[in-house]
């Protein structure tokens, strides 16, 4: 077992899991010892690593969408598990194993228990839904007319099954057949129905409102994993076609820009010319390896180290005059905010910083984010620092500090982190033969 994380001192009582029996939860006390870097990366792969943990809902195993500490739950959904956010947990649990956080009998065991959730839980069409009630697998709509399928929140669950998959040793048989029923599950979903017979890839489908949604996957945004999972698939192969009139808008997805000396060649939606917000650079590379990553639009390695360089030097510049930006705190991102959730880039600055922007950055920003971590844990962590890890979000200008957490954003903690210390994930995914060859059919060398 990892000894490091112990150098940490906490007075906590863990909560036991998303289910109406919290147990009473008091604010951890930060240890006054300061931490090497290796001992503070494993203080905060660990504690995060517990969301997915000790936090996730007992009856499916599956991350919930949100646990708040303050015990104010939007409906009551303390049941309510994610479907992307399980698939970054199920990366969560490989780390837990790999650092000596859990036996790997005991992750072996959990990695089970919801394989076999999913294989029982609401399907359509072979997609999950966005949203599931943990005790039921039936689905909980996210609006009214998303209550289907998500092609989106289903790649970044198969992203982490086949992480998981791989990782998996073929001479024992428990975890062969675990293998076995997570290739399965991966085989059964059916991105060419996702394809409304178009070259295009619709992000939802319902049976009670067929494709009224209507949203095809144009980029640049966060589900670049979507066509290249939907590509690598054995069983119901996604049309290279839809990635490229789709997804690259037939070469208009290029539209070339440069902030603070860094250039950006994809179209970020929506996003100006700063780039989105930084998920975009996070979930799809926790298992797609971007270091040799290109095609005919783009360098990936480039295009996602300079979006998270735009960010840090927005935030350093600080134009609108935040109180506590600098290079020590600075990130980004779709998160909680003072009103609700909101997607935060440098041109939506609302005075808040995500944890999860600077932390997931690590592969592209190593000593950026690990001044970004310090600052966290040293001089705000009385504030920030919870039962599972950082809080989501927070403003020193407002004062602000909801103790509330996300499983979107809690998962590439630990899961880029890893990354960026031992490239786990980006070996496990990219090492599989169908992702290369769905790579290699959309024109990608890697």
């Amino acid at each position: 077992m990892s000894k490091n994380f112990f150098f940490i001192s906490l007075v906590i009582i863990l909560v036991g899991a998303c289910s109406p029996n919290v147990k009473k939860t008091q604010v951890p006390t930060v240890s006054a010892t300061v931490l090497s870097n290796e001992q503070l990366l494993d203080s905060i792969q660990y504690r995060t690593f517990q969301y997915f943990w000790d936090g996730a809902e007992p009856v499916s195993g599956m991350a919930c969408e949100r646990i708040h500490i303050d015990g104010v739950y939007p409906d009551n959904d303390k049941t309510v598990v994610t479907t992307g956010g399980s698939g970054f947990g199920i990366m969560a649990i490989l780390v837990g194993i790999e650092r000596g956080f859990i036996t790997r009998e005991a992750g072996i065991e959990r990695l089970t228990q919801i394989a076999g959730f999913l294989e029982k839980a609401d399907r359509f069409h072979g997609a999950w839904p966005h949203w599931l009630f943990g005790e039921t697998g039936k689905v909980k709509p996210f609006s009214t007319k998303d209550n289907g399928g998500d092609i989106v929140e289903t790649a970044y669950m198969v992203q982490g099954l086949i992480c998981a998959k791989n990782y998996m040793n073929s001479s024992n048989g428990q975890e062969k057949a675990l293998a076995e029923k997570m290739e399965t599950l991966c085989r059964g979903v059916e991105w060419s129905w996702y394809q409304n017979k178009k070259p295009a890839l619709y992000w939802h489908w319902s049976p009670n409102y067929k494709w009224e949604m209507n949203f095809a996957i144009e980029g640049y945004n966060e589900c670049l994993i979507a066509y290249i999972l939907g590509a690598s698939s054995t069983t119901h192969p996604l049309s290279p076609d839809a990635y490229h009139k789709c997804w690259a808008r037939s070469g208009d997805i290029n539209s070339e820009t440069t902030k603070y000396g860094y250039t950006l060649k994809l179209k970020h939606n929506y996003a100006k010319e700063f780039g989105g917000p930084l998920f975009w650079s996070h979930y799809s590379y926790l298992g797609l390896d971007p270091r040799n990553l290109k095609d005919q639009y783009a360098n990936y390695w480039n295009e996602t180290r300079n979006h998270v360089l735009i960010d840090y030097k927005y935030c350093v510049e600080n134009p609108k005059g935040y109180k506590g930006y600098g290079t020590n705190c600075w990130g980004l991102t779709a998160s909680y905010s003072i009103i609700g959730y909101d997607a935060h880039m440098p041109s939506n600055d609302l005075g808040v910083i995500s944890p999860t922007a600077a932390l997931s950055s690590f592969p592209y920003t190593p000593d950026e984010s690990m001044r970004a971590a310090r600052y966290f844990y040293e001089k705000l962590g009385n504030k920030l620092w919870g039962p599972y890890g950082f809080y989501d979000a927070f403003s020193e200008t407002e004062n602000w500090y909801p103790t509330r957490y996300l499983a979107i954003d809690q998962g590439p903690i630990v899961v880029m982190i890893e990354n960026f210390r031992t490239q786990l994930f980006w070996k496990l995914f990219m090492g599989d033969k169908d992702v290369k060859n769905g790579l290699t059919k959309l024109g990608f060398s890697f």
